[in-house]
């Protein structure tokens, strides 16, 4: 099978890749471009645990073919901090514990940065809806929409 040609801006870096035309963006990722911080949860769309962004917009990268990254930005949950820091999302889920094993954290970031960047003052229940598209089997959901509801304020303030 011929390979595709890939350009595309990764988390801010212009990247070209290779791939087959039925790979995922999730296997290119993870397996071509060494990011791993995009989990594999159930490969069928249902957990989020592969989310990224697409041009600003939330994605499965499981459900998305990796040539239709061909000349779209993609952020993975590694384009989220700075050489400065962590991005707030990131430094609250650490201070509200809003993690636990690990799997479905990358995507909980992605999302939660997704919803912040479209509505930076979400009430509770708009984070709750927006983030139902993740799963996580370790935690409860409160310290995540806490940390997603403090990091909005801080922004805010900020």
């Amino acid at each position: 099978m011929s390979k595709i040609h890939v350009q595309t801006k990764l988390n801010g870096e212009d990247t070209e890749f290779l791939c087959e035309p039925r790979q995922s963006l999730l296997e290119v990722l993870r397996e071509t471009l060494g990011f791993t911080g995009t989990k594999e949860g159930c490969g069928d769309g249902n957990c989020g645990a592969c989310s990224v962004q697409i041009d600003g917009v939330l994605a499965n990268s499981c459900l998305v073919l990796a040539l239709e990254a061909d000349g779209k930005e993609i952020t993975t949950v590694e384009g989220l901090a700075s050489p400065e820091g962590l991005h707030p999302i990131q430094q609250k889920f650490l201070e509200h514990a809003a993690l636990q094993c690990g799997i479905c954290t990358p995507g909980f970031l992605v999302a939660a940065k997704a919803l912040l960047d479209h509505n930076p003052n979400p009430s509770e229940h708009e984070v709750r809806h927006w983030l139902a598209g993740n799963l996580c089997r370790c935690t409860g959901y409160d310290k995540i929409v806490r940390a997603v509801l403090d990091t909005a304020q801080e922004m805010q303030t900020a």
